[in-house]
């Protein structure tokens, strides 16, 4: 074998093996691979394995002089377009408001509505920009954006361009959802927007392939079941995967709608009860947890420990957004799920690799195998359990994309 370029001095090489997602305590299990060797062609990696057990050819070789190396991680919920701030809210919250008396006062996620709607797709896109590449820089080479702060069908495309753009612009790999987030207060009649949503908004997010799944804000400030189930049924039949945003406050039956629909993932998980927690586990719809919520809002965590222990496949995600989580590293998030939702390390970086990427339905990251694209990690030391275990600093000393650095 000939490969453009051989990677060694490689400590630990660490990843999940194969393309499945883990389900339960078979996230604990991860290869590592000592003295390793990554082997790259055309943006793909070749081989991998001991540096020892190498026999091919090599047009160059890098020497990373003994550091651990992990698969890109992938960051399954952000929010990451979006305008102004919640500065007002922070405070607010520290006076003693709730998160969804906030919202009910105009305020949250509607008044992000109003500061998106006023801005353009350019300053949308730059203000973007500097958070996708925070999120870059601590690991995460795929990242999913949500639209969701457009509301008005209008709206809701604009955001998705400006997403698409991003997309382009920058060097992480970016994936579109459809957010369908709250109800526009200007519309009374709910029923009538809902059937724009199916009969405007989703047929054209689908025709022009602005995004790859559907979200719906199941909550009760948002959406009820029926409505969700209404929207999400659209979704399917136009050939979109769809996800839902679960259990954030009060569990009112979010979950077993996604089970049912056999969603990618339900998002969020906070309020589950064991019922909750048993139907995710006998499913293959993906918990994804937000760490970062549960440190922001101060609401209990996700109960990730048990997930696991019934079966779940659960990933990771920062949930970054201007209100409830304004977390800007996937490392940071899964530390925080180790500290917060009970992972383990191994269970932390599944989570935050290839139960990730199946969380998005793309097969071709998340872990470094043969034909898998080149995107990884290297960190500044030698042992892998440093990405969970660093705080406040970054563990991640470059960043590689398609085979090529991009940051370090």
């Amino acid at each position: 074998m000939t490969t453009d370029l051989l990677i060694t001095g490689i400590s630990q090489l660490v990843t999940a093996e194969g393309a499945a997602a883990r389900h339960g305590r078979s996230m604990n299990e991860l290869k590592v691979v000592r003295d390793a060797a990554l082997a790259i062609s055309d943006g793909q990696i070749d081989w991998v394995g001991q540096r020892s057990e190498w026999s091919g050819e090599a047009v160059a070789t890098l020497d990373l002089g003994g550091v651990a190396v992990l698969p890109g991680l992938i960051d399954p919920h952000t929010h990451a377009v979006w305008a102004g701030d919640r500065l007002g809210d922070f405070e607010a919250r520290f006076a003693g408001a709730t998160y969804e008396e906030i919202l009910l006062a105009g305020g949250g996620i509607r008044s992000t509505v109003r500061a998106t709607a006023a801005a353009s797709m350019e300053e949308l896109v730059a203000l973007a920009r500097p958070r996708v590449d925070a999120l870059l820089r601590s690991g995460a080479t795929t990242i999913e954006v949500k639209s969701g702060y457009g509301l008005a069908i209008s709206a809701e495309i604009a955001m998705l361009d400006a997403i698409a753009k991003l997309g382009i612009e920058s060097e992480a790999r970016i994936v579109a959802t459809l957010l369908i987030h709250l109800p526009p207060v200007e519309i009374a009649d709910r029923r009538g927007y809902v059937e724009q949503v199916c009969g405007e908004l989703i047929p054209e997010v689908a025709r022009r392939g602005l995004a790859t799944a559907v979200d719906v804000f199941v909550e009760r400030q948002a959406w009820c079941v029926e409505e969700a189930e209404q929207m999400l049924t659209c979704a399917k039949n136009h050939g979109l995967g769809v996800k839902l945003h679960s259990d954030q406050f009060h569990n009112i039956g979010g979950v077993d709608l996604g089970v049912r629909l056999r969603a990618l993932s339900v998002d969020h998980l906070e309020a589950s009860g064991e019922a909750q927690i048993k139907a995710i586990g006998a499913s293959t719809t993906i918990a994804t947890i937000l760490p970062g919520v549960s440190l922001h809002l101060g609401i209990p965590a996700a109960a990730g420990r048990r997930l696991i222990d019934a079966g779940a496949v659960v990933a990771v995600g920062t949930d970054l957004n201007p209100g409830s989580s304004p977390l800007f590293s996937s490392a940071a998030a899964l530390g925080l799920a180790v500290r917060m939702n009970g992972l383990t390390a191994q269970e932390a970086v599944v989570a935050g690799t290839v139960n990730a990427a199946c969380a998005l339905s793309v097969v071709d990251r998340g872990r470094l195998e043969a034909g898998c694209l080149a995107d990884f990690v290297v960190l500044h030391e030698k042992d892998w359990r440093e990405l969970v275990y660093v705080l406040g600093a970054n563990p991640v000393r470059e960043v590689w994309l398609g085979g090529k650095r991009v940051l370090g």
